[in-house]
């Protein structure tokens, strides 16, 4: 080893191990028969995007993982990418226009496109360059874009062959408007939240055909306008005998029916309900059920239409005439009463737009037959949800899924590829291309029709409608040569790729898009290659604050990512971000996490330059150092073992934390001070060798967290090859370890422990040798361990005895009696012990109480009672030799 730098400089490591792995192309796979293959695909984050808490915590995850399978030697392959994020980059490009002084309606569908792509070609990949600083070992030939040529044909074909299996049809449906966007959204697009600004329910009068009023409570008086019916509880003693009668609509005079429906409740408002179906879904569902008109009064940009016959109101904002009808309510004295109410406002997510219910003729996909498989297949757990809790969540979706509607109002997407050649509503046919379109047409209808007098449908899928085939359509698993286009089928022994790299092993996402990504990947999955697209679904959580509050840009609770990873180091951010992060449990993220994760990285470089300093020599080795190593090897493979548990578990932080006391404390802290030679002398290579060895042991293991550091002292250990990188080093295999040499071992730990706590007590310097008087039943217990107690406690000498010193301080570990020569407070000691029995029997009860429990006895497994039991019999042990010391005291 060279001379090392005083402390890790992950700076002057980060971006030269990174270009080093790309030069000699590790990401990298390809089909290969001689190995398996693990597949992760990236969740693609969209386009618009850049690196925030959520993805850093999400790609490290998949990051570990697909390094751990690259160095098990699988063929392990993360595919990279982003997706087109319709409604997202739709509103960047049109703002950008706009502060060029140019509206998007003043361009044509394929002169916006043209913008938009300039600006996905210069801002769309910066997120992927940052998950680079991460250390993501993405195969970055690789990288998709849900709107490549391949994938946009993909989703095309995926929608036309629905069309033509009777689940996706055209209906004239409520559904979600973003009036900003001018587009249709999903309920999953929907921020529902209690803002600052009152809301109010206007207690309003209506006439009644015969004489008389009613009073009708509604929040929105500005669909008066478009009421066609008032409705009332039929059991609802008070209303029942209006039932069959009209009112008027106030200020338009249109004669409307009273009608009786159960959804009505008789306690909420007047317990009268103004009926207006264009304007909200349950409206619209009383509708449906009597039959009754729909008056669709708002424009799709929010402005009221000529529909609401009131020209003073044509064109005029939706939230402008709710004010407008007010006062026109009030001079009328048709308002009776303005109740302040407690409202959850829906916005859009993108635009911030109040969502509003509206009538459209839009595209769906029928959800319920197409659906069951998915279902069945994670109730059967053929497909596992981490945490298992997920389940019920994901349960309740797909048991209420509703027909999905996956058409948008956009121009940036894939455009739905039906073709219009008259007027009326079925003038139209599905194809994947113009020419196909014009055959299908001249089929349909019998006549020649040319190229300019068919249109194609100007709205464009859902972004979900793309990334639903993501796990297939990145390996291209639509072309030509492996879709079977009669039976709507993939056959993947068409397609090389496809059938080595999918199904894909884990996917790891948020748990709030379960539904609406995940199961309808499950869903595509099963429909076109009859197999599952992965067969883990690790599921985040949301990154917080110390506050408890989500982390966002618009709170500013967020820190920029890349300014941690300058500040702590790429490896000491990953660790930081998983120290606290149990699957589907919420992050509290705290950057002192991020500063352990650093210190962690220097603790490691301390131990690399402390073994740079050792002095080797041929001398025999000390019998310290073979306990220790004997000790170590098998601590590493017990440990080892229970990490791997972890792994196949999905418990990432849990594995994480193991390797982290695996290595600070068993090996940092407790072998390398057993093996360390005495100041100015050497230590023998036998032990050195076998030092080195265990640090590339524990390199390996800890590799998938800190790349970059593992990278750096794997090198500086040994001379390599070119491609001896510990990226792709041999992963470790578990192994048998000595239980007996352990537990032995933590005795000695506890013994030493002890003593030192005597030293701090009475601020006795560690140079100062001290004398060491045992009582035991067992002497011969210690003989191995004599010269490791006698180098770790600071021991002159050690003295088996059953007579205690006088005066000396005293403990017990396992029930042996251990006292140090040493000028002592009697009533002191004597209080010490005291709290000590009290303690241990306080123990020992609640150890007597589980022992007792019969359940735990017969459901537990053996080796945790067991170890329970163990535990009443040291703590009864500790007990009869604390008290053996108690009464020795003069």
């Amino acid at each position: 080893m060279n001379e090392l730098s005083a402390t890790y400089q992950p700076t002057q490591t980060e971006d030269k191990w990174y270009e080093y792995w790309l030069k000699n192309k590790f990401f990298e796979a390809n089909v290969n028969p001689e190995k398996e293959s693990f597949t992760i695909v990236i969740p693609p984050p969209n386009v618009t995007g850049v690196l925030h808490m959520g993805h850093m915590l999400n790609n490290t995850i998949q990051d570990i993982l697909v390094r751990r399978a690259r160095m098990q030697g699988y063929e392990a392959l993360w595919v990279p990418g982003t997706d087109h994020a319709s409604i997202a980059t739709e509103a960047k490009v049109v703002r950008l226009l706009r502060e060029q002084g140019i509206k998007k309606s003043d361009l044509t569908r394929e002169e916006f496109l043209s913008h938009a792509y300039d600006w996905k070609n210069k801002y769309g990949g910066i997120i992927l360059e940052q998950l680079k600083k991460l250390g993501a070992s993405c195969d970055w030939n690789r990288t998709g874009f849900t709107m490549d040529e391949g994938y946009y044909k993909a989703v095309i074909r995926v929608f036309v062959d629905l069309y033509k299996k009777g689940f996706i049809y055209r209906s004239n449906r409520m559904v979600n408007w973003d009036c900003e966007a001018q587009t249709t959204i999903s309920n999953e697009e929907i921020i529902y939240k209690e803002e600052g600004e009152k809301a109010f329910l206007y207690h309003t009068k209506y006439e009644l055909e015969e004489g008389g009023t009613i009073t009708i409570a509604t929040q929105r008086p500005e669909t008066i306008m478009g009421d066609v019916a008032i409705a009332v509880n039929p059991t609802d003693e008070r209303f029942k005998d209006l039932i069959g009668k009209n009112a008027i609509v106030p200020f338009i005079g249109r004669k409307i029916p009273i009608i009786g429906d159960e959804y009505v409740e008789k306690d909420f408002g007047t317990g009268m309900l103004k009926v207006t179906p264009a304007h909200d879904p349950n409206d619209y569902e009383i509708g449906q059920r009597h039959n009754l008109p729909i008056i669709d009064t708002i424009n799709d940009d929010g402005t009221l239409n000529e529909k609401c016959e009131m020209p003073e109101m044509v064109g005029k904002d939706r939230f402008e005439v709710r004010k407008l009808i007010t006062k026109k309510l009030e001079e009328a004295g048709l308002l009776v009463e303005k109740e302040e109410v407690v409202s959850r406002i829906g916005r859009s997510e993108r635009t911030g737009s109040v969502v509003e219910p509206k009538l459209s003729l839009q595209w769906f996909i029928k959800m319920q037959e197409i659906s069951k498989t998915a279902l069945k297949v994670v109730e059967d757990d053929e497909i596992i949800l981490h945490p298992a809790k997920f389940k019920n969540t994901y349960r309740h979706w797909m048991e209420n899924v509703r027909d999905w509607c996956i058409s948008r109002q956009l121009w940036w997407g894939h455009q739905i590829p039906a073709y219009f050649y008259g007027e009326g509503d079925e003038d139209f046919v599905v194809a994947e291309t113009k020419e196909e379109a014009l055959q299908l047409i001249k089929e349909k209808t019998g006549k020649e029709i040319s190229e300019n007098d068919i249109r194609q449908d100007d709205d464009v899928l859902d972004t979900w409608a793309s990334s639903w085939l993501w796990p297939i359509a990145v390996f291209d698993g639509f072309n030509d040569d492996c879709f079977d286009k009669e039976t709507g089928k993939i056959d993947l022994s068409k397609n090389p790729e496809l059938d080595f790299f999918y199904p894909t092993q884990v996917l790891v996402t948020a748990p709030e898009i379960l539904f609406f990504w995940v199961a309808r990947m499950i869903i595509a999955g099963y429909e076109y290659t009859g197999k599952r697209p992965f067969k883990d679904v690790y599921l985040t959580g949301i990154v917080r604050d110390k506050q408890g509050r989500k982390m966002s840009k618009s709170l500013g609770n967020s820190p920029d990512p890349l300014d941690l990873i300058a500040k702590y180091g790429a490896d000491g951010v990953r660790v930081g971000m998983l120290f606290s992060s149990p699957a589907g449990n919420d992050l509290p993220f705290d950057e002192k996490l991020c500063r352990q994760g650093s210190e962690f990285s220097n603790k490691i470089w301390q131990a690399l330059r402390l073994l740079n300093l050792w002095e080797k020599s041929d001398i025999e080795t000390p019998k310290d150092c073979q306990i220790a190593i004997t000790w170590f090897e098998s601590k590493l493979n017990q440990a080892f073992a229970e990490i791997e548990n972890h792994y196949e578990n999905y418990r990432i932080s849990d594995a994480l934390l193991g390797i982290y006391k695996l290595i600070k404390d068993e090996f940092c802290s407790n072998y390398l001070e057993m093996i360390k030679p005495a100041y100015g002398s050497p230590i023998d290579k036998a032990t050195y060798g076998q030092t080195v060895t265990f640090f590339e042991q524990l390199m390996k293991i800890l590799h998938p967290f800190m790349p970059f550091l593992t990278e750096e002292v794997w090198h500086i250990l040994n001379d390599r090859e070119e491609k001896e990188a510990i990226l792709v080093s041999e992963y470790p295999d578990t192994k048998e370890f000595d239980g007996a040499i352990l537990k032995k071992v933590d005795q000695i730990f506890e013994l030493v422990s002890q003593v030192r706590k005597v030293r701090n007590a009475k601020n006795i310097p560690p140079k100062e040798k001290l004398d060491l008087f045992v009582k035991s039943s067992d002497k011969n217990f210690y003989d191995e361990f004599l010269e490791v107690i006698q180098k770790l406690a600071g021991v002159e000498t050690i003295n088996f005895t059953d007579e205690k010193p006088s005066p000396a301080m005293s403990f017990v570990v396992k029930g042996d009696e251990f006292s140090v020569p040493i000028q002592v407070d009697v009533e002191e000691e004597r209080q010490n012990l005291i709290k000590e029995i009290e303690y241990t029997k306080g123990f020992l009860k609640s150890v007597d109480k589980k022992l007792s429990n019969e359940r735990f006895v017969n459901n537990a497994k053996a080796e945790i009672v067991e170890k329970e039991r163990q535990k009443k019999a040291d703590a009864e042990a500790k007990i009869k030799a604390l008290e053996e010391a108690l009464g020795s005291l003069v």
